[in-house]
């Protein structure tokens, strides 16, 4: 009897041992195929060198009145993105977020986890989560929404240790072979809203609303590109602050 009990202990551990390192490399292959996709967005990103843009810049930030805003939008590889109306002045919020997947996706060493399946809007998307490969940088996570069959980015939502989280929505039409969207929505918590130098904007009431009210609200930025012009060249002049 001992000598039966041994043995099938001594299966059911070379068992459990299979079974483990078969999860093990599911996991691996699963991992990997999530980091090559990432990749494979990027790639076709990276298409495009840089881009200058017309759009139409609508604000929607509680207690505030701001105007819509006829804006030009430029990019350069790596990571140089400004949005700027008349006199060139800046109007997106300070603290390094973007509405830009370029910019979302500028770290070469991120590390990315496969997080299931989706239907976002009627449209199935593989959902990855991606951590930054530096302990140094702000983002701390992002949760990117992508669309396989387009290999494009649907929605992203990136934590920062400093900006709170924010969340950005793309829509794609004429130029989803860039993937560059036709409107991007950014949504973001108003408590985090820190207003670019130069810029004055009109309360609602007069006053300044306290940070209690404002630590409650959703603010929204949206962009909806009336055309691009790609790979034309952006001066780096144009980034300067």
């Amino acid at each position: 009897m001992q000598f039966c009990f041994d043995v099938n202990h001594s299966i059911m551990k070379n068992y459990f041992l299979v079974v483990l390192l078969i999860l093990s490399g599911v996991l691996l292959v699963r991992g990997q195929d999530a980091t090559q996709l990432v990749k494979n967005v990027k790639a076709k990103l990276e298409r495009v060198k840089d881009y200058s843009a017309n759009a139409t810049l609508r604000t929607d930030v509680p207690f505030l009145k701001v105007p819509v805003a006829d804006v030009q939008v430029y990019f350069k590889l790596p990571n140089q993105f400004k949005i700027t109306k008349e006199k060139g002045i800046s109007i997106l919020p300070k603290g390094g977020v973007s509405v830009s997947m370029q910019n979302i996706l500028s770290d070469p060493n991120f590390v990315a986890i496969d997080a299931g399946r989706e239907n976002l809007g009627g449209q199935p998307v593989r959902v990855v989560r991606v951590l930054p490969g530096s302990t140094q940088a702000d983002v701390v996570l992002t949760v990117l929404y992508i669309d396989e069959k387009n290999m494009i980015v649907r929605k992203a939502i990136t934590t920062t240790k400093d900006n709170g989280t924010y969340q950005v929505d793309m829509t794609y039409g004429r130029y989803i072979q860039y993937a560059l969207p036709d409107k991007t929505l950014f949504t973001f918590n108003t408590k985090d809203y820190k207003l670019p130098k130069g810029v004055t904007l009109e309360f609602d009431d007069g006053e300044r609303p306290d940070a209690n009210r404002l630590a409650e609200k959703k603010g929204y930025v949206e962009l909806t590109y009336a055309d691009y012009k790609i790979n034309k060249g952006v001066p780096d002049s144009y980034f300067a602050k």
